[in-house]
């Protein structure tokens, strides 16, 4: 699998200014995952800037949302 490694990427709605990995997906999914979090990509624009990146966020968001995005 080749990984974006571009931090000007058009797709990332991550918020968070001073964060390394912004535009970096692989970084960035890895980064997440260990310690138990989704990456911005993966929420909502209202729920991404709460930076809380939970799981249980995720699920509340789903439930609440739907699946539309």
């Amino acid at each position: 699998m080749e990984c974006s490694n571009d931090p000007k990427a058009v797709g990332c709605n991550c918020s968070y200014e001073p964060c390394s990995r912004k535009g970096r997906c692989c970084e960035c999914l890895h980064y997440h995952r260990r310690n138990g979090e989704l990456p911005a990509c993966f929420f909502h624009e209202s729920y991404e800037r709460t930076y809380d990146r939970s799981l249980e966020n995720f699920q509340n968001m789903v439930k609440k949302m739907g699946m539309r995005r």
